[in-house]
């Protein structure tokens, strides 16, 4: 799509102007400029110099995996440069230039940009102990670590430079040597700009890494240098289109929506305003705005999403990109939904009778460490947050008042079914176990009541060398037993889901109204033979206003164990289940149920999840259903 636009056009390169400088009263005139200097005033107090960085915190990943010790204060420095910088542009204030320039200094005093985790130089190898200065590598936090000095030297470099002469001239030279340099000289498979097999499958990696290339571009560069790198990427930025289907479904969920649709956004924004008038077609594709609106069909109600694969059902709030890129597209529903959630969670909607979150039934701690550890880490982003926080709220209190309903859709591309009727939204995955991010939980079904989660899908722990190496799937978190499915011979050899695209669905039928959906699951467990006498197990869901019935039907000759996870703790009344009062299950078919409590200790579950959180096991055999009300 994109290389055919440039191929057919001539144009005039543009350097793009990303933010408005040093204009003092177009940044005091933000609303969000009083929120902007008191998050800064209180990391001038509880941390007023960059958190260390030691050899120590590194070699905790090569020596023990762990990946926390290294990136916690690795993305703390880049959320506090961010911070600092945005307070430096609302203010006069030099504690907050000078503070600015202690963390970026900071940083260029880093060894590596790049993790530990991504310390290699071909895809999926293993991790060098250290890294080499000398090659560096661009990987995801490389590329955002150059965009955010690229933007700290557009809105601080004279202030920088009176301060200490000399400094922008350091954000320029270590940019430039570590980001820009290596992407014109050498090829990272993230670039997706070859034919070679190892830059397949691609991910988030592609567009996620080239936005922030063409940020750093954008500022470094002479407008005459700017169409390498447009050539370069858009070959990459279309590889990344193509492995979509046509209906938009993020494969790797709604977490890494944010890096993937959203990061789309920005990069095409980016060649838009860099090549005038070339790209500007792409915007009226259906496959780009089904890809922003992807993102409305996971949204059950307030912080709540459908989470399949390495995400949290807490991802965070939609915001200024989702606004933007709906406004893009021509979607009012995302950009309703984007409005609304940014004007809530910045305490914003003047109507208080719309838009408001219903209270958990779900007990957590008051204080939550972030989902997302790299939030927040990227300057530009949040200068296009603040730049247009008075038109979106706006757009909030306008559509405060009539919130567009999500339809339901069906996503073939990747076998996600988003249902709603009545207080009641259900998610299926009927796909395989072969996507990015993969979790083997093809055929687990979501459900959420009153914007309440019931049935549940946990998400992933916070990630150390395991989670994306050989051991991964002996990771509880990412086995079939722990999602909503059936394990055979629970008491003996449990068996379970297999990882891979051959583990999949088969024989789907999808409901004409969408309310329903069945699938046969046995070659999710394996080729025949791989569980002895297994030759079908059949899933029937159908969702009303009333509740949700699940049927399971097998020729499995043994006992089966059907998993229902709940952050809710159930209690058993003969053959009834009750989630509190938010919900009951009645059963056919069950022989007996096995409830155990699951304590949750990881910081990354505890971000969504409450202390223990449980798994009802109904065994049964040939047949079972399930009615949910």
């Amino acid at each position: 799509m994109l290389r055919e636009l440039l191929n057919h056009a001539d144009y005039t390169p543009q350097k793009p102007v990303l933010a408005p400088g040093a204009d003092q009263e177009i940044w005091r005139r933000l609303p969000g400029a009083k929120r902007i200097t008191a998050a800064a005033d209180a990391l001038l107090t509880s941390a007023p110099q960059p958190p260390a960085l030691s050899l120590t915190d590194w070699l905790a990943f090569t020596e023990k995996g762990d990946r926390a010790s290294y990136e916690t204060p690795y993305f703390a420095r880049r959320r506090g440069l961010c911070s600092l910088a945005l307070a430096a542009c609302v203010t006069d204030g030099e504690p907050y230039v000078r503070a600015a320039a202690d963390y970026a200094w900071a940083i260029c005093e880093e060894t590596a940009w790049q993790l530990p985790a991504h310390n290699s130089y071909e895809r999926d190898a293993p991790q060098l102990p250290l890294p080499d200065p000398s090659r560096p590598i661009v990987d995801l936090f490389a590329a955002e670590t150059g965009a955010l000095l690229a933007m700290v030297y557009a809105l601080l470099g004279p202030r920088l430079d009176f301060l200490a002469p000399g400094i922008s001239s350091r954000l320029q030279d270590e940019t430039a040597n570590r980001v820009l340099a290596p992407c014109r000289s050498r090829h990272f498979w993230w670039m997706a700009d070859t034919d070679d097999p190892k830059d397949t499958p691609v991910c988030n990696w592609t567009p996620w890494c080239i936005q922030n290339v063409l940020l750093t571009a954008a500022v470094f560069e002479p407008a005459d240098a700017l169409p390498q790198y447009i050539r370069k990427f858009v070959r990459g930025l279309d590889r990344f289109l193509d492995a979509y289907g046509p209906d938009g479904c993020c494969d790797e969920g709604a977490q890494y929506y944010s890096h993937a649709a959203l990061a789309l956004y920005n990069a095409l924004e980016l060649l838009c305003r860099m090549a005038p008038g070339v790209f500007e077609p792409a915007w009226r594709e259906p496959k780009l705005r089904n890809m922003a609106e992807y993102i409305l069909h996971m949204h059950a109600e307030g912080p709540w999403y459908l989470n399949f694969a390495d995400c949290s059902p807490k991802p965070g709030p939609r915001g200024v990109r989702e606004y933007l890129f709906a406004r893009r597209v021509g979607s009012a529903a995302l950009e309703a939904l984007a409005a609304t959630d940014f004007a809530r969670t910045h305490g914003q909607l003047t109507d208080p009778s719309q838009g408001q979150v219903r209270e958990s039934v779900l007990t957590s701690p008051t204080e939550q460490p972030p989902a997302d550890n790299s939030r927040d880490i990227n300057l530009y982003e949040q200068v296009q947050a603040a730049l247009a926080e008075t038109d979106i709220l706006a757009a909030a209190n306008r559509f405060s008042r009539q919130l567009p309903s999500p339809s339901d859709i069906w996503y073939p591309s990747v076998g996600i079914l988003s249902v709603r009727r009545g207080p009641f939204f259900l998610g299926v995955k009927a796909g395989c176990n072969g996507d990015s991010h993969n979790h083997n939980d093809t055929g687990s079904v979501t459900l959420y009541k009153n914007g309440q989660p019931l049935l549940i899908d946990i998400g992933v722990e916070t990630y150390t060398r395991d989670t994306f190496g050989p051991l991964r799937y002996t990771i509880w978190t990412m086995q079939s037993s722990w999602h909503n499915l059936p394990e055979f011979d629970p008491d003996g050899a449990a068996y379970q889901q297999l990882p891979g695209p051959q583990a999949r669905a088969s024989e789907i039928e999808v409901d004409d109204d969408l309310g329903g959906i069945a699938m046969e699951l046995a070659a999710a467990y394996g080729p025949p033979g791989t569980v002895p006498g297994l030759g079908s197990y059949r899933r029937r869901v159908r969702l009303t206003a009333e509740g949700l019935h699940i049927y399971d039907v097998t020729d499995y000759p043994g006992d089966v164990a059907l998993s229902l996870m709940s952050a809710l703790p159930p209690r058993t009344r003969g053959n009834v289940l009750d989630f509190g009062r938010l919900a009951t299950l009645t059963s056919t078919g069950a022989d007996r149920f096995l409830i155990e409590g699951i304590p949750i200790l990881d910081q990354r579950l505890r971000s969504a999840w409450p202390d223990t959180i449980y798994r009802t096991r109904i065994y049964f055999h040939n047949e079972l259903s399930l009615e949910i009300s």
